[in-house]
């Protein structure tokens, strides 16, 4: 019981840490913040446009806002979780403290469950507030919307985007100079290929194929589901499964990975305070 109670206040080590940086950064992540509530907002008007233009006076282009409005959040919500995730190494390299961090008598797991837990708190605050402002500007009904469902699907979703920002996490570590900018790749595809903005299905065979194995594609589609159409939670389960199987399989292989990254970063003395 000590040893647990240990690992749970190292756990919390690791969530203050990280909240204390907000605090510290705070009008970086007040600017962050702004252009993402803009960006979101700038990406929904899409829909109120092509009504516009369309000329089509049954074109329905509150749906498509919906639409979009829904797709923008919930990849803010996991992209946040997933930059989160892959920043760990990068920020023990800015606080110039990733040689205590990493040769500290500490679980690596331990590490990563308070990266985790306050990235997942972090990113729900962000979204519910670029949510707060989209619903009141475009004056959005959700009276009919399943919000539970919508959150179930979140949570689901964050299993599998947690074990693929690990993974991503041992860029940064293999490659000091540019191993941040490389996760950037990793989150590009996962946007191409999970009808974010789009379905699916616009999207040619061999890209349909290869969006079957991303999570996100399953989150977007049950959010989707439960908050435009009102779907049960029960009805949402053949989308929650999928994520969940991919959180269990994406979360142990990515403590595996990191782990061998970190014994070879460790041998080739790539623990530089400075990338």
């Amino acid at each position: 019981m000590t040893a647990l109670a240990h690992e749970f206040r190292a756990t919390y080590a690791f969530i203050e840490r990280n909240a204390n940086l907000v605090k510290r950064y705070f009008s970086w992540e007040l600017v962050w913040l702004v252009y993402s509530t803009a960006d979101s907002l700038a990406v929904s008007y899409i829909g109120l446009g092509v009504e516009r233009m369309s000329g089509v006076e049954t074109f329905d282009g509150r749906y498509l806002v919906l639409y979009l409005v829904i797709g923008t959040l919930v990849w803010r919500y996991l992209s946040i979780i997933f930059y989160w995730i892959t920043d760990v190494i990068g920020m023990e390299r800015w606080e110039g403290t990733i040689e205590y961090t990493l040769m500290a008598p500490i679980r690596r797991i331990t590490h990563m469950a308070g990266q985790t837990l306050f990235a997942v708190f972090y990113s729900l605050i962000f979204t519910g507030i670029i949510l707060a402002v989209v619903a009141v500007l475009f004056e959005i009904d959700l009276s009919q919307a399943n919000l539970i469902g919508g959150v179930a699907m979140l949570m689901a979703g964050s299993l599998s985007f947690i074990g693929v920002g690990i993974m991503g996490s041992t860029l940064p570590l293999l490659f000091p100079e540019r191993g941040s900018q490389m996760t950037h790749v990793i989150i590009a595809l996962l946007l191409l290929v999970s009808g974010v903005y789009y379905p699916v299905e616009v999207l040619p065979e061999i890209l349909q194929k290869i969006a079957v194995f991303s999570p996100a594609t399953y989150v977007l589609s049950g959010a989707r589901s439960a908050l435009l159409e009102g779907a049960p939670t029960l009805q949402l389960w053949p989308y929650i499964w999928p994520t969940l199987i991919m959180g269990v399989i994406a979360i142990p292989a990515g403590l595996w990975v990191f782990g061998l990254a970190e014994r070879y970063a460790k041998r080739a003395g790539k623990l530089h305070r400075n990338g």
